[in-house]
């Protein structure tokens, strides 16, 4: 069974970082394709960043140089950098398997704050 638990939102004032992970299990992690996905109040999902397996990513327009995603094979760990935040960075943020949304966690919210 595919089980992804985020962790390490919060609060953050705009101009802050912050930190999260995603613990991933039941698959094999180090051969996936993982993505991070957001969803702010009101609208849908929308990703943020995809990274290979041994590596490469990709990201949106709207987070390209202030986000970093990285793994950790070893650990079977996502997580997602997020740095010189913005209020319109709010959302609810997932871990998903591959590059579809269908296998997500129960995300962690970020509350970027003016």
């Amino acid at each position: 069974e595919v089980r992804l638990v985020e962790s390490g939102g919060g609060l953050v004032q705009a101009g802050g970082s912050l930190r999260l992970s995603c613990a991933a299990s039941g698959f094999t992690f180090g051969a996936t394709y993982m993505t991070w996905i957001r969803q702010p109040p009101g609208k849908g999902l929308e990703r943020v960043a995809n990274i290979s397996p041994s590596g490469n990513t990709f990201y949106s327009e709207d987070v390209k140089g202030r986000f970093a995603v990285s793994r950790d094979n070893t650990k079977s760990m996502l997580y997602l950098d997020l740095n010189s935040v913005k209020t319109e960075d709010t959302a609810m943020y997932y871990c998903a398997k591959g590059t579809s949304f269908t296998d997500r966690g129960q995300g962690t919210q970020v509350t970027v704050t003016p």
